[in-house]
């Protein structure tokens, strides 16, 4: 039997993100998943870029505030306590929006871990 206790304070956030990110996956001891806490000021984006995933599918889980989603039909508003789900091939950019009364905490989970899967997108090549 094996457990572990991951003090998400204490894992150093990426540099690599327009927000605070931190990757638990590593700590956790998880290498079939990706699991990431942002938290996103107002104004700032959870990944690099419009983007999707060719075998990913991801899930995002608002801890506290809302986070916007843009797709290529809708912007999605998904409150705190609500689960937002992204197929593989389905384009997303997940954000807080500039007006937002304050950050949004999300935890991402994503499966299979997409290193390197994920394609930008511009949807003005639509």
């Amino acid at each position: 039997m094996g457990y572990r206790v991951v003090d998400t304070d204490s894992v150093e956030p990426t540099s690599d993100r327009p927000c605070e990110c931190r990757k638990l996956s590593g700590p956790g001891g998880l290498d079939t998943v990706a699991i990431n806490r942002f938290r996103a000021g107002p104004g700032e984006q959870l990944p690099l870029a419009y983007h999707y995933h060719e075998t990913q599918r991801e899930a995002f889980y608002v801890l506290d505030g809302t986070l916007a989603v843009e797709t290529p039909d809708e912007t999605y508003e998904v409150p705190a306590d609500d689960l937002f789900v992204v197929d593989p091939e389905s384009p997303q950019r997940a954000y807080n929006p500039a007006e937002a009364d304050g950050a949004v905490t999300v935890l991402a989970i994503g499966a299979p871990p997409a290193d390197g899967d994920a394609v930008a997108y511009d949807p003005d090549d639509e």
